[in-house]
């Protein structure tokens, strides 16, 4: 059978907390399930990426849950021995179910492009097989970054006769278990595994390329609005968003006080090259180790946009707030500025605003010209 094609107002690609937050307030601007919005989602269930997160993460060690718009999360006692996985895909079902979001998942999306005044949105389905299209008026993507992890390549990496592994397929400290362990990154994934495996590794050595900046006192909101200032510079000059945490710094949560505590956050600088067991830098340093985890980020999932030629020479997609420079009818939430808790919320109302009044004009515009036609 041939692929279907539906027409719709606007499509919102992800049902993380960007995702989420934007077909929200499509919603509330008028926007009903079906022809005027459709959610799509690759994931099995709800929850985005905190689903992924590992089962040692519980919410007891969770710097906080961001509320999504128009609801508090409020976890009780019991669910602070809970994984965090588990209870962000209850809250996110949850709130799906109540503001009749109505996600279709699992939808793999394999790209995006231009058709006529309106956007194609193809997907596939589990096999590869072509699956169902959206022709719609405008797109939200809000897909994240997880299923891209980030591994920076290092001279001698394939002579490490160890395993190597990035924080995507870390499962928790138990198959770390008296070994040698070298973590690179200097982010809260480092941190949240520096303090578990401190308890059972043979040894820890944590690896930055800049000295990690601790912090002091929560993301106010006028902290908040620097960071996401600092961050939309990049993106409206066309340059690949930097990391959230960059700007911020590393807050003393639960995790990084518990890792200190342990004696994990003795930081070295960035190794030269890797041998078969271990890393050495050129002053004749030297860290053997049996396992090397890249706990060094992740990127923005846009590889499905490529029809659209977003690309900029300097290699991001340039920006005005959540809107494609380069496509209007595009928003991307989730990307840059609007990459953390920080901004998300925020972005996904700035977008659906936009779209409304976008597709708004575009309506009286049809209306006018029907109208002098008739006249």
């Amino acid at each position: 059978m041939g692929r279907q094609t539906r027409e719709v107002d606007v499509v919102v690609i992800g049902a993380g907390q960007a995702g989420l937050s934007s077909a929200y307030f499509l919603r509330r601007f008028g926007f009903a399930p079906g022809t005027g919005l459709v959610v799509l989602d690759a994931d099995a269930r709800p929850g985005g990426a905190w689903q992924h997160r590992p089962g040692s993460l519980t919410l007891s060690k969770v710097h906080g849950i961001f509320d999504l718009p128009g609801s508090h999360f409020r976890p009780t006692e019991a669910d602070q021995a809970r994984t965090a996985a588990a209870v962000v895909s209850d809250y996110y079902g949850a709130y799906e179910r109540r503001y009749d979001l109505r996600v279709r998942r699992p939808v793999q999306v394999r790209s995006v492009r231009r058709a006529g005044a309106r956007l194609l949105v193809s997907a596939s389905s589990a096999d590869g097989t072509p699956g169902e299209e959206w022709a719609a008026r405008a797109v939200v993507n809000a897909t994240g970054t997880w299923r891209r992890p980030y591994w920076p390549y290092y001279p001698g990496a394939g002579d490490f006769a160890g395993r190597q592994l990035h924080y995507a397929d870390y499962h928790g400290p138990a198959e770390f278990a008296g070994q040698r362990v070298v973590v690179v990154g200097g982010g809260l994934s480092a941190m949240q595994v520096l303090s578990e495996i401190a308890d059972v590794a043979a040894s820890t050595a944590w690896v930055t390329r800049r000295p990690p900046e601790f912090r002091d006192g929560e993301i106010n909101p006028d902290v908040g609005r620097e960071v996401v200032a600092k961050v939309e510079e990049r993106v409206r000059a066309g340059l690949p968003p930097a990391s959230v945490v960059s700007v911020t710094g590393l807050a003393y949560t639960p995790v990084v006080l518990e890792a200190l505590r342990k004696g994990a956050l003795d930081r070295l600088p960035m190794f030269d090259r890797i041998v078969a067991d271990g890393v050495v830098w050129n002053d004749g340093r030297r860290v053997n180790a049996d396992v090397i985890i890249w706990a060094t980020g992740f990127r923005a999932v846009i590889g499905h946009l490529a029809p659209l030629r977003l690309r900029e020479p300097g290699g991001g997609i340039r920006m005005d707030g959540t809107r494609a420079v380069a496509e209007p009818r595009l928003h991307l939430v989730g990307y840059g500025p609007s990459a953390s808790t920080v901004g998300a919320n925020r972005a996904g109302r700035a977008a659906a605003g936009e779209i409304r009044d976008l597709l708004a004009a575009e309506d009286e515009s049809i209306q006018s010209e029907r109208g002098a036609r008739v006249g």
